[in-house]
């Protein structure tokens, strides 16, 4: 039976399957084909890795992890744009980047020039304190013209590693830069900073990501007729020929009409359950996520600070939270929580000059698979959007998307499989 049929709106219904990024960018991009959509969530609420909570220890909304968006990152944009999220986001312009090495007490603030010619980094006032252009450039040509396949590995001897090279792969790839993908960074560089400082300006939520990226398109799926089922898990699917015909959820079996689409869009671990023959990635990368309640608000903290030669990596301050991330966190994410609290408020005592002050009330988070292990050998596992069913498509921040695992990713997913799925591309 063919899927093929005209572009556009269908009379059939989609079923969107997890309520994370990409499942929501799925959703929202197919509700406004004037598309009829039912959004399956298994949990209680929407967001997936991205949400925000409201904890009552600390007395303050915080975010299950800390994610950085970039102007440069344009289907989120286009995302934000589409459900209203866009004006609950701040941008900082022009583009900084603030460190503090802990070992050193050395601070410096990358400001990227504008065009895609870096000019700036003949300046040595504005790259990171002893840190050469040459050494730079040697790191750049590992990125950008390396072979397929190749890692970090072997840059770690000098100081443009431990000042920049280091803390950008660590943070955009979540992996070991000695066994990180550099092919995976490629394009976020040459699609943010490798564009010049309008591109690569931080955009942080002004009250939460679940505000800015998540609870809009809720209401926005809810304007359109759509239908979200949160506490619905959907458990199987059932297939037929080239085509999904059926899904069950809480034992009971849906029958699915010719003209019916699917999208999951869970997580890997997930989808490997529902979809035959489907691996997920064997290794994943631990963030761990400290938040603390600074008394009396912290107005002289920066909104993003990064941190070298520490346990924390980079620091996220709204309002009287401030949020602290370690990324690639194998050696952190077992033990207690009080120990890392101790540990990561050492560090942001001493980056931010608060001297002795008592560890402050906190909340550890830990994602233990928060994204896949991104070296070469896992990306080659990463799954296309399309399927061998011509009406089920695949989205995910683990789908090959050409980018790493990150919100980026996630919704240039979900364009992608509804775009596929829609112009009857899936087989």
């Amino acid at each position: 039976m063919s899927c093929a049929g005209p572009t556009g709106a269908r009379p059939g219904t989609w079923h969107v399957i997890g309520a994370g990024l990409a499942g929501l960018a799925a959703a929202t991009a197919a509700a406004a084909r004037s598309n009829r959509v039912i959004l399956w969530e298994a949990t209680g609420a929407a967001g997936g890795r991205c949400r925000s909570l409201a904890d009552k220890h600390l007395g303050h909304t915080i975010d299950n992890g800390n994610h950085l968006i970039l102007s440069g990152n344009r289907a989120t944009l286009a995302y934000l744009d589409r459900i209203g999220g866009r004006e609950r986001m701040a941008e900082v312009r022009p583009a900084a980047f603030p460190f503090v090495d802990l070992k050193t007490g050395a601070r410096w603030t990358l400001r990227p020039g504008e065009g895609p010619i870096p000019w700036w980094l003949l300046n040595a006032a504005r790259r990171p304190p002893g840190v050469t252009l040459p050494a730079l450039a040697k790191g750049a040509r590992r990125v950008l013209f390396g072979r397929a396949g190749g890692t970090g590995g072997g840059l770690e001897a000098d100081l443009a590693f431990e000042r920049f090279w280091g803390p950008l792969i660590t943070a955009v790839l979540n992996t070991d830069p000695a066994e990180a993908d550099l092919g995976l960074l490629r394009p976020v560089l040459l699609e943010t900073l490798g564009r010049g400082e309008r591109w690569c300006r931080p955009l942080i939520a002004k009250t939460g990501l679940g505000d800015a990226l998540v609870e809009p398109a809720v209401t926005s799926l809810n304007a359109l007729g759509a239908t979200c089922r949160f506490g619905s898990r959907v458990e199987a699917l059932g297939f037929k020929d080239d085509r999904v015909e059926a899904l069950q959820v809480a034992g009971e079996t849906m029958s699915l009409a010719p003209e019916d689409r699917v999208v999951v869009a869970t997580p890997a671990w997930t989808a490997a359950t529902l979809v035959p023959g489907l691996d997920s990635p064997e290794r994943y990368g631990p963030i761990v996520n400290a938040h603390f309640a600074v008394a009396g608000g912290n107005g002289a903290v920066p909104s993003l600070l990064g941190l070298i030669g520490g346990t924390a990596e980079w620091i996220f301050r709204r309002a009287e939270i401030v949020s602290v991330t370690v990324s690639a966190a194998d050696g952190l994410v077992d033990r207690d929580a009080a120990e890392i609290a101790r540990l990561v408020w050492r560090d942001v005592c001493r980056a931010l000059d608060f001297g002795d002050r008592p560890l402050p009330p906190f909340r550890i988070v830990k994602e233990k698979r928060a994204t896949p292990w991104q070296t070469p050998a896992e990306a080659a596992r990463r799954w296309t959007t399309a399927t061998r069913w011509c009406n089920l498509a695949l989205a995910g921040d683990w789908i090959a998307t050409g980018l790493p695992a990150t919100i980026e990713s996630a919704v240039r997913s979900g364009d992608a499989a509804v775009s596929l799925l829609a112009e009857g591309r899936a087989a």
